[in-house]
């Protein structure tokens, strides 16, 4: 694995080999601390985050004077079972990450120079109340084993960054819709523990129950439909370049079969770069739930170079206007005015048309599988 020091020393970069001694001694002694035995498992059952070294301001001052720009890692484990929760650490940055940002951040804009941090997570964390402090924010998803060479590749600004974010970033973790049913609870009389044991095979398993209470309101379906603030949105993303989005049209005002729709897609900034073009459709009011909008495609650009214009075609099909009709079991779109929105993320939304359904439209009638027991329904909802 090639980490983010190795992908620095790779394009010719410096890291300052004292804050490694500090930072590796720490480490070694932290982790040493957090695992109480020799038993190889011991470690992978630790609920608590090994601490982050503190940042004195001190510290953050002397850097600033030797080093050119400071790179922030904030990483967090991921696996089943063990993504997110509410506590300092986990899904909210623990209190010495904060300090370390903020008196890192200090130190060096005082001086003129920049902080960036880098996102080494596998799911959604709090940003709202720290992301402005730093410079910039690069998240890097877990990269895998070429993480340093990618994060570098962007960094110094040989590879244009083009990714869309896959989920929502909720300003707090109270706002995600399943806060208040996930992980669920031990079912009662099952067990006496409630501990969560249900992450390796070879242990002891507690029998679980998860209400599924989101209905069609799923990550952005929710935030969008009930205006709820977000810190990132779905389908956000940043570039070193800027590009405006013009033009666009609809194959014809009432929908058949299909429709097509076309969206230029000019580079207006001076650097060589991809946008990801992004379709979300609104479908008119019905006894069906809704959501506000949904994304029925997305496609991206070949590397424009600054001035250069593409064309970008996507396909409308049936199945993109339905909803699900659970007394028929059947996907049905309904009459009436559907409105297409087009945009670079699922707030942002540049440019939108119209067209209409003549009448009501059954594209698939499905049959119902795997219907409740009797016991499932008599369990107690928490």
């Amino acid at each position: 694995t090639v980490s983010l020091i190795q992908g620095l020393s790779n394009q010719g970069y410096t890291t300052s080999s004292d804050l490694k001694e500090i930072y590796s001694t720490y480490t070694k002694q932290a982790i040493a601390n957090h695992v109480p035995s020799k038993n190889p498992f011991a470690f992978l059952g630790a609920r608590d985050p090994i601490a982050e070294m503190p940042v004195s301001k001190q510290l953050s001052k002397e850097m600033a004077q030797r080093a050119d720009i400071a790179l922030i890692t904030i990483g967090r484990n991921s696996g089943e079972g063990r993504d997110r929760e509410p506590i300092p650490g986990d899904y909210y940055l623990s209190g010495d990450e904060q300090e370390m940002i903020a008196n890192v951040s200090e130190a060096f804009h005082a001086v003129g120079k920049k902080v960036v941090v880098i996102l080494n997570i596998g799911g959604a964390i709090e940003t709202a109340s720290w992301k402005h402090t730093p410079d910039a924010v690069l998240l890097a998803w877990q990269p895998g084993q070429e993480a340093g060479n990618s994060v570098v590749d962007v960094l110094t600004g040989k590879v244009n960054p083009s990714g869309k974010l896959a989920v929502t970033f909720p300003v707090k973790y109270e706002d995600s819709p399943t806060a208040s049913s996930f992980p669920g609870y031990a079912i009662q009389g099952e067990e006496d523990d409630k501990a969560d044991m249900s992450g390796f095979s070879f242990m002891r398993r507690v029998p679980w129950e998860v209400v599924y209470r989101e209905g069609i309101f799923v990550g952005y379906r929710y935030y969008n439909t009930f205006d709820v603030e977000v810190s990132y949105p779905f389908g956000y993303g940043l570039s070193y370049t800027s590009f405006k989005l013009s033009d666009l049209k609809i194959s014809s005002s009432t929908f058949k079969n299909k429709l097509s729709a076309t969206v230029n897609v000019t580079n207006t900034g001076n650097v060589e770069g991809r946008e990801v073009v992004e379709v979300y459709l609104s479908a008119p009011d019905g006894e069906m739930d809704k959501a506000k909008e949904v994304l029925i495609n997305f496609g991206k650009t070949r590397l424009l170079k600054p001035g250069e214009m593409q064309t970008v075609t996507f396909e409308i099909n049936p199945r993109d206007l339905c909803s699900f009709d659970e007394s028929t079991s059947s996907w049905v779109a309904d009459k009436g005015e559907y409105t297409l929105k087009v945009g670079t993320s699922s707030i942002d939304i540049k440019l939108t048309d119209v067209f209409t359904l003549a009448k009501d439209l059954v594209v698939e009638t499905v049959s119902n599988a795997l219907l409740p027991n009797e016991k499932v329904d008599e369990l107690k909802l928490k």
